[in-house]
């Protein structure tokens, strides 16, 4: 199956790390819509041989809509695709926008999988990063949350400056205390021209610690693995039955489509994205036309990225895979490169399957990296 990613470029404000697509003005939002809707239909032929098994709304800040203009979305995409009979549709949201009135409406919709951005029960981090809600919104938005949803997400934030471990032990504890099924959690990183980074440069806040950011990992996946999740991507942690389906095929290498400014697509052959420009998008979508940017994949470029996605995974890297789909030549440079992380147990084949080791876990983007193949065509 294949899924279709909505973005929605709009946030109440920006949050001091985040170097992503979006605008704080809401003064183009109805356009906006219009053109999301658009793009769906002029981008139909794209999946006319596909199932679509997930729909994501992300952002940005998706529950800033309204449940209307995300059920017109939902309607739009089953007017001209092919949607399995029990897709799994997800909506990021912030715990400021999920009043009681909203999380029931959005009960009532077609929406059926929550990612509610938490990041931190403690108000302190929240400042620090420039949340738009607070410690106690955070609580109260969840409490709700689970009356209506089952299948929830939150999203949780470590190696902060100045969070202690046993901060993070008790964030995770918190999180923990409302039977959530699944975490996802990723550690700070300070992106160029971000605030966070102009903060750190200036002396402001103190810089991010990779020794302590690995510290918070292990802290996480002990934690998280003893209470029954599966570490089954290095930020994703679910209870049996509660992985994300969408980011799943993400890293399986299955299609999708990103719709909207700065969306990126995968069609197995080759990637595309839209440019990431609020005005540009809507006037050339306005025009029929797409603002997109494609490249084609090389067998290197795909054998790369299956490393890459492959090994932030607990189902590893084949390596059948890359002797039946890339050649002898990846196969044997893949085994001579990684002879130096087996012996330092970071990584370790089993069944004919690469997996990072829960030492290596952490380490694993770097590991990639340098299996990475330069150009062998």
């Amino acid at each position: 199956m294949s899924g279709i990613y909505i973005h929605i470029p709009f946030c109440k404000q920006a949050c001091h790390y985040c170097d992503f697509h979006f605008s704080t003005s809401m003064a183009k939002k109805d356009s906006m819509l219009e053109a999301l809707k658009k793009e769906l239909f002029l981008r139909k032929d794209e999946f006319k041989d596909e199932e679509v098994g997930t729909i994501y709304f992300g952002g940005g800040t998706p529950s800033v809509l309204d449940t209307n203009e995300i059920n017109d979305l939902i309607i739009t995409v089953q007017s001209h695709y092919k949607v399995a009979e029990n897709p799994e549709i997800t909506l990021e949201a912030n715990p400021d926008d999920l009043s009681n009135g909203k999380i029931v409406q959005l009960s009532q919709s077609e929406v059926n999988r929550l990612s509610i951005g938490i990041q931190s029960f403690f108000e302190e981090d929240l400042k620090m990063m420039n949340r738009a809600h607070n410690a106690i919104e955070a609580e109260q938005c969840i409490a709700e949350a689970v009356k209506f949803f089952d299948n929830i997400s939150i999203d949780l934030i470590y190696g902060i400056p100045g969070m202690s471990n046993e901060r993070w032990r008790q964030n995770i504890e918190k999180a923990l205390s409302f039977g959530i099924p699944h975490i996802s959690s990723y550690a700070l990183t300070v992106e160029p021209k971000t605030a966070l980074a102009s903060f750190i440069k200036k002396g402001l806040i103190p810089p991010v610690d990779d020794a302590l950011a690995q510290r918070h990992f292990q802290i996480l996946y002990e934690t998280l693995t003893d209470q029954g999740y599966d570490c089954y991507e290095v930020s994703n942690f679910g209870k049996p039955g509660y992985y994300s389906k969408n980011n799943t095929s993400y890293w399986l290498g299955k299609k999708y489509m990103g719709i909207g400014p700065s969306a990126h697509s995968y069609d197995g052959e080759r990637r595309s994205w839209n440019i990431s420009n609020n005005p540009t998008y809507l006037k050339a979508i306005d025009l029929g036309e797409l603002p997109m940017t494609s490249e084609e994949l090389s067998r290197t470029d795909k054998y790369n990225e299956y490393v890459m996605t492959g090994l932030r995974t607990s189902w590893g890297v084949s390596l059948d895979r890359i002797k039946l789909e890339f050649g002898e030549k990846y196969l044997v440079y893949i085994t001579e490169q990684i002879k130096k992380y087996v012996d330092r147990d970071l990584l370790t084949i089993a069944k004919g399957q690469l997996v990072a080791t829960k030492k290596g876990k952490f380490l694993v983007d770097g590991i990639a990296s340098d299996l990475f193949m330069v150009n062998l065509g």
